[in-house]
């Protein structure tokens, strides 16, 4: 499943150069994720009322071209790998009106407690969730 969520840059989202800064494609990687997670049947806040966590571990963007004050994107979220314990996420940002892709981009994150911080296996009731999501 890859899921796409529009946004338009604002203008505090661009830097002195007057593109978008780069750490704002983070921001939208978060934004694809928790779009993908919402469209599996989860929300965030279900996880952390059962107790769960989901930070990132690692994550990676290639920047290929610049964004600009109210440009419309698309982020696209793909799911690339899932464990009981861990997750991973490619990402493209896109320009429709002219086709580019500015960044794509790859995170892993691991399910914690959110009590203690340590990795857990997550339960059934969210991992065939996110099993049905990837197939």
């Amino acid at each position: 499943m890859i899921v796409r969520v529009e946004h338009r840059v604002n203008f505090y989202d661009t830097d002195a150069m007057a593109v978008v800064h780069h750490a704002n494609y983070i921001r939208w990687f978060e934004i694809g994720r928790v779009a993908f997670l919402r469209q599996a049947g989860i929300t965030l806040n279900e996880l952390m009322e059962d107790g769960y966590v989901f930070p990132i571990t690692e994550v990676s963007a290639k920047f290929l071209a610049s964004g600009r004050f109210d440009d419309v994107l698309v982020i696209e979220t793909s799911p690339t790998a899932l464990t009981k314990a861990k997750m991973a996420f490619d990402y493209r940002v896109l320009r429709p009106a002219d086709g580019a892709v500015l960044v794509t981009g790859h995170t892993q994150n691991v399910f914690t407690s959110r009590e203690t911080g340590h990795i857990v296996r997550l339960p059934a009731k969210y991992h065939e969730k996110l099993t049905r999501a990837l197939e």
